[in-house]
């Protein structure tokens, strides 16, 4: 029997996103920033930058008020992904990884999950071997043809413009849960708020 998205949506327990080009626009800034050094001189140090957007952190918060574990895994190994994810709190987090799926099978062991419940967001050809397996796959507006054509849904905003908000919305509504999530979201009695997406910029505490 073939699912629906929304019936593959309604397992998940774990949402699990790429960075450029979902959780971002794709671009990648790079500046060069004077360092001084021990001897007077200045050199320079290449400083990457990224943007994120307030909308998607918003949803990492409505995935936790709906009961779901949230990670990134991400080919590059940056800083500003590193502070972005300590920002959000996200339970996995994953640089430098080549083959995705290595990093999955690591999350599944961990977590005693299955890959019914698990979805991945992805944008372009090496998200598809997760995307190929996971319960459910998402590609974002933005992503390669051949990546929205083996993808479960696809979402109506790009990557960096609130497709990652996109993912947990459609899996929190198959759940039956996201008018629930919204409603906690600005209960000022729910402990759980400050816990989340407090908004430090990256601050370690």
């Amino acid at each position: 029997m073939t699912l629906s998205a929304l019936d593959r949506a309604r397992r998940i327990k774990i949402i699990l996103f790429d960075v450029d080009g979902v959780l971002t626009d794709g671009t990648i800034w790079i500046y060069p920033i004077p360092v001084a050094m021990p001897d007077g001189t200045t050199a320079t140090k290449m400083v990457e930058a990224k943007g994120y957007n307030a909308h998607d952190g918003a949803g990492v918060t409505l995935a936790r008020l709906g009961g779901m574990k949230l990670g990134i895994i991400t080919k590059r190994i940056s800083e500003t992904v590193a502070l972005r994810a300590r920002d959000l709190k996200l339970e996995f987090v994953y640089q430098g990884q080549a083959f995705k799926m290595q990093a999955v099978r690591k999350i599944m062991e961990a977590e005693g999950v299955t890959l019914d419940e698990i979805a991945y967001v992805g944008d372009d050809v090496i998200d598809l071997p997760v995307m190929r397996v996971c319960g459910f796959a998402v590609a974002t507006a933005n992503a390669r043809a051949e990546v929205k054509a083996e993808a479960h849904y696809v979402t109506p905003n790009r990557g960096g413009e609130g497709a990652g908000r996109d993912a947990i919305e459609f899996i929190l509504e198959a759940k039956g849960v996201l008018k629930q999530c919204h409603e906690a979201m600005i209960d000022e009695n729910n402990a759980t708020l400050a816990l989340i997406d407090i908004g430090k910029g990256g601050d370690l505490q």
